[in-house]
């Protein structure tokens, strides 16, 4: 591999940030780049340090509570991908979704190294100003380049910013076999194919064509916020968990002139041509679940019925209870989180049967009920092929193409359906046990969160869990589709691993 893939410890700027009166100096290492042909401007790597650890003083307990130095720091890895859309490198600072400092701010007071990697996306070679959960708020403006940044983009770029800091290993500050990433919506679902496809062989085409260097991709924990993953299976999960609801309430985002965030609600009723449509996929969606062989912790067979009832709906159930009761202990979202959803706090739930401060049972049709349908049908594939995840897999050539059988047979315009393989290529759970997964996982979605169906990180989680890998599973209460609201307890799990 040439030079021009060589950290230059070297180049760098002293920079202090500073978020709601606290203050971080650190080395920047900004505008790295990670691959020796970039096929866009975007993939570029930022580098951040704190300053303490090339000073004596860094060792002080009080300056660096972690204990972490030069070399043992984890190397945190933030995107800022929503959407499927580009994720430009992070830099610490405000995070424009929650308001609060941002995911590489906070790991630098933590004391981690921090190294963002700029994302290709689906917007990728041409103008947009669409804003997605877990994104950033960064208009794009292209002077009409090729549509590079769809699939496999995002995971081959991530994959190639890995394998520079390994191929640098001894140069570049942090422990590169202490790699975790942390990614929301789309962001977690390519932390999740980050962790889950470690090294293996179906990217080396796409790396080779970008000049990755030759080194492993694998990497030590994923952190995945509500990931937006397993497409080809998402529409039917989704009607299986919101086939009764007819009517959908759906909130947007939008930048005010001001450049601020705006939201405004959209509602509507589903028409009988959907309706008919979301029964036909949830009666698929069982037929998926039974074929993986999943397992609860007793070795229990978990399975669903052709109406999709059963022991698997039973295990979802269990884990939106235990959520419910860890939120009636101790009442961590109501008093933490600002984006708790209206009217979700657990005592005002009729669904739920509480009895001595306990959570006994859930009745499931009221749950979904309260929690309320965000989607139309199909919710990923849609049959116009208007929807983020048509355009992810098309290409340069075609803008947007169906990625399920179902979606093409009833397809509303003329279309043609991604190849299999690629279509894998974007589905962490297609890996498991195939691959260098990451032995360390923590998965959180929302138990108010209906922009996946519970169904899809629960397969996720089990998965794992059923493979040997350690994985750290719930469901935040009364929370929607967000990310990085519990930063100091992911900072507590990974120090716990690494320690």
């Amino acid at each position: 591999m040439s030079d021009k893939l060589r950290f230059d410890a070297s180049k760098f700027e002293v920079k202090t940030y500073e978020v709601d009166g606290r203050r971080i100096t650190c080395r920047a290492f900004e505008g790295v780049e990670y691959c020796e042909n970039p096929a866009d401007g975007i993939q570029k790597m930022n580098i951040y340090v704190p300053e303490q650890y090339y000073h004596e003083d860094g060792k002080n307990p009080e300056q660096n509570p972690a204990g972490y130095d030069l070399q043992s720091a984890p190397i945190f890895m933030p995107n800022t991908v929503g959407g499927y859309m580009q994720g430009p490198a992070m830099t610490p600072g405000i995070d424009h979704m929650n308001g609060g400092a941002n995911s590489a701010f906070e790991a630098l007071c933590h004391g981690y190294v921090v190294a963002c990697a700029g994302i290709r996306g689906r917007n990728t070679g041409m103008n947009s100003s669409e804003v997605f959960v877990g994104g950033s708020i960064e208009d794009v403006q292209s002077a009409g380049g090729k549509l590079v940044g769809r699939a496999p983009a995002l995971i081959v770029d991530m994959k190639a910013a890995i394998r520079y800091l390994r191929h640098n290993a001894g140069l570049v500050p942090g422990n590169v076999e202490r790699i975790v990433t942390n990614g929301t919506s789309a962001g977690g679902a390519l932390s999740a194919m980050t962790g889950a496809t470690g090294n293996s062989a179906d990217y080396a085409p796409y790396l080779q064509e970008i000049g990755a260097a030759d080194e492993r991709d694998d990497i030590f924990a994923a952190s995945c916020y509500c990931p937006i993953h397993n497409l080809e299976n998402a529409d039917t999960a989704y009607e299986w968990l919101f086939n009764k609801e007819t009517t959908w309430t759906r909130m947007h985002m939008r930048r005010a002139e001001n450049g601020s965030m705006e939201r405004f609600e959209e509602t509507g009723a589903l028409p009988a041509s959907q309706i008919a449509l979301s029964k036909e996929l949830k009666d698929a969606f069982p037929a998926y679940v039974n074929s993986l062989g999943l397992k609860d912790e007793n070795e229990n067979a978990l399975t669903l019925d052709a109406e999709g009832n059963g022991s698997f709906k039973e295990y979802v159930k269990a884990f939106v209870i235990a959520a419910a009761q860890k939120e009636l202990d101790t009442h961590w979202s109501i008093n933490s989180c600002p984006k708790m959803v209206p009217g979700s706090s657990v005592e005002e739930q009729a669904y739920l049967t509480i009895e001595d401060g306990k959570v006994t049972d859930l009745d499931w049709d009221g749950y979904v009920h309260a929690i309320t349908r965000m989607k139309t049908v199909p919710a990923f594939d849609d049959l116009a092929l208007m929807s983020p995840e048509c355009e992810e897999f098309g290409d340069d050539e075609v803008y947007a193409r169906h990625f399920t059988a179902a979606a093409q047979k009833h397809s509303a315009v003329p279309s043609e359906i991604a190849d299999d393989a690629k279509i894998k290529l974007l589905n962490p759970v297609r890996y498991i046990g195939s691959a260098d997964s990451a032995p360390h996982w923590r998965i959180r979605h929302g138990a108010y969160d209906r922009d996946t169906a519970i169904a899809i990180p629960t397969i996720l989680a089990t998965l794992l869990k059923n493979n040997g890998y350690d994985v750290d599973f719930a469901l935040p209460w009364g929370l929607p589709h967000s990310g990085d609201y519990d930063l100091d307890q992911l900072f507590a799990w990974i120090d716990g691993l690494c320690k």
